[in-house]
C-alpha cells in the first residue's frame, strides 16, 4: 500500500484503481519512493546586511516517461514530505494527460511576503545555484506554483543560463513572454477546466443555459473560469474569496465584479458601465454557505480539504469539478457518491496548466512560437481526448471519474516502466 504523510488520501484512491489495472510488481515497487531528492541551504544577504539561511527542496519522483516536471512553491510550511507528495501527484497528472514527463516538485520554506523584491530575486537565484546540477531541460523542468510567478521564473531561467554559459529557456516554463514564455500560459488552468466542464456536462444533457454554477475561490484561476462559463451562458450565481462570498439567484455579472475587485480589493455584486459601478441586489454568504448551495455545478477553486466528512452531507450540487488541488477528501468522496453526486478529479480538471507548460517547453526547444489561439486549440484537443478516454474507462468499469483517472494514469506508467526494463547492470 502506498502511503504518504501529507497526502494519505492517495493510498486509498490508488488502491481502488489497482483493482482494475494489470500492473507489474516491479512497477508498483518503483512508485513507492521518489527517484531522487535534494535538500539545500540557501544563504541570503538581506537588505539590512544580515545573513539568513533558507531551506530549499527539489524532488524528482519518477522520470520513466520523460524529464521531471513540476512547480516551485514559496511557503512557510514547505517541507520535504510535502514536496515528495506533490511530486508523486504530478507523476499521475502528467501520465493522465499523456505528457512526455515524469513528476517533480520543489520549494523553499519562506514567508515570501516578508521579503523585498531584491531579496526575493537573490533568494530565487540562490536556489537555482544550489540545485543547478539537479535540473535541466532534459532532466527536470521548473514552473510556477504557490507564491511564485512569471517574474520569479524569469530570474530562475536567467540564473541557470548564467551557470551553463548559454541561453537555456526550456529549463523553466511559466516565464514572461519576453523571455520565451508561451501565449495562453496564464489562463491555461482556467481554459483547460472550462473544456473539461463543457465536455462532461454534455454527457448529462446539461446545457449552459439551464446550469447554475457556484465558484469557491475568486483568484486568477477561479475568476477567469467564472468569466469563461458566464460568457457561454452558464448562470454563475455565487462566488467567494478568502473573505467571504456573494450570491444572486438571477446570476452575477462576472466581468464587472472582476474589474471592481481589481480596483477596490473588495468582492461586491456590481454592474459596471464604463468607469461607474453600481451595486446590485445580492446576499453576502460565507465560504461554507457557498459549498452547500443548491446549484447544478460546484467548483472548489481555492484550497485543499474544503469538502470533508463533516460537511459532505450538506452538499447539494449535482456535479463537482475540482479546480483546486485536493479540495475533496476520500471520506467525503464516499459520502458524495452515496448521494449520487458526480465528482470530477483535480488531476484532470486542473491539468491545463501543466499541458500548456509542455507546449512552452516544445516551443522553446523548436524556436517556433504559437499564437494564443493556436495554444488554446491544442489544449482543447489534448484535454478533450483524455477527458473522453477517462469517461470511457469510468463507464466500462462502473467506477467514479477519479478512480478512472488513476486507472488511466497507472496503465501508462506501468507500460512505460515495464518497457524500460530493470537495467543492464542488474543481476538475478
Amino acid at each position: 500500500m502506498i502511503h504518504f504523510s501529507l497526502l494519505a488520501d492517495a493510498s486509498t484512491r490508488i488502491e481502488r484503481a489497482l483493482k482494475y489495472v494489470e500492473i507489474s510488481k516491479d512497477a508498483m515497487t518503483r512508485l513507492q519512493a521518489p527517484k531522487a531528492s535534494v535538500t539545500v541551504s540557501i544563504p541570503l544577504r538581506l537588505d539590512d546586511g544580515s545573513l539568513q539561511l533558507f531551506k530549499g527542496y527539489r524532488v524528482r519522483y519518477d522520470d520513466t516517461r520523460g524529464p521531471g516536471k513540476g512547480g516551485i512553491r514559496y511557503h512557510p510550511h514547505v517541507s520535504i514530505d510535502e514536496v515528495e507528495s506533490l511530486a508523486f501527484w504530478m507523476t499521475f497528472k502528467c501520465a493522465l494527460l499523456n505528457l512526455p514527463y515524469g513528476g517533480a516538485k520543489g520549494g523553499i520554506t519562506v514567508e515570501a511576503k516578508t521579503l523585498s523584491r531584491s531579496e526575493l530575486e537573490r533568494l530565487s537565484r540562490g536556489y537555482i545555484s544550489a540545485i543547478a546540477d539537479f535540473i535541466g531541460p532534459d532532466v527536470d523542468i521548473l514552473a510556477p506554483d504557490m507564491y511564485t510567478n512569471a517574474t520569479i521564473m524569469g530570474w530562475m531561467m536567467d540564473q541557470y543560463s548564467i551557470i551553463q554559459r548559454r541561453i537555456t529557456p526550456s529549463v523553466v516554463t511559466g516565464k514572461p513572454i519576453s523571455m520565451g514564455g508561451s501565449q495562453g500560459r496564464e489562463t491555461a488552468t482556467s481554459v483547460g477546466a472550462f473544456q473539461v466542464i463543457n465536455t462532461l456536462l454534455e454527457k448529462f444533457d446539461q446545457s449552459p443555459q439551464k446550469t447554475t454554477v457556484a465558484v469557491q475561490g475568486f483568484g486568477n484561476v477561479g475568476a477567469m473560469l467564472a468569466q469563461l462559463l458566464s460568457q457561454v451562458g452558464y448562470r454563475v450565481v455565487a462566488i467567494s474569496d478568502s473573505q467571504g462570498g456573494i450570491y444572486a439567484s438571477q446570476g452575477l455579472d462576472i466581468p464587472s465584479i472582476r474589474r471592481y475587485k481589481m480596483s477596490s480589493r473588495n468582492l461586491q455584486a456590481v454592474y459596471c458601465e464604463s468607469s461607474v459601478c453600481n451595486i446590485v441586489e445580492h446576499e453576502v454568504i460565507t465560504n461554507a454557505d457557498l459549498l452547500a448551495l443548491d446549484v447544478d455545478v460546484l467548483i472548489p477553486a481555492a484550497l485543499e480539504n474544503q469538502i470533508t466528512a463533516d460537511n459532505a452531507q450538506q452538499i447539494q450540487a449535482k456535479y463537482i469539478f475540482e479546480v483546486a488541488n485536493g479540495p475533496v477528501t476520500s471520506q467525503a468522496d464516499q459520502i458524495l457518491e452515496q448521494k449520487g453526486i458526480y465528482v470530477f478529479p483535480d488531476i484532470l480538471v486542473n491539468a491545463g496548466g501543466v499541458t500548456v507548460s509542455y507546449f512552452e517547453w516544445v516551443q522553446n526547444r523548436s524556436g517556433l512560437y504559437w499564437t494564443g489561439e493556436e495554444v488554446n486549440q491544442r489544449l482543447k484537443e489534448r484535454i478533450t481526448v483524455e477527458t473522453e478516454k477517462t469517461w470511457s474507462i469510468a463507464q466500462e468499469f462502473g467506477v467514479s471519474m477519479r478512480t478512472a483517472a488513476y486507472i488511466h494514469a497507472l496503465r501508462r506508467l506501468g507500460e512505460a516502466m515495464d518497457a524500460k526494463g530493470t537495467g543492464a547492470d542488474n543481476k538475478k
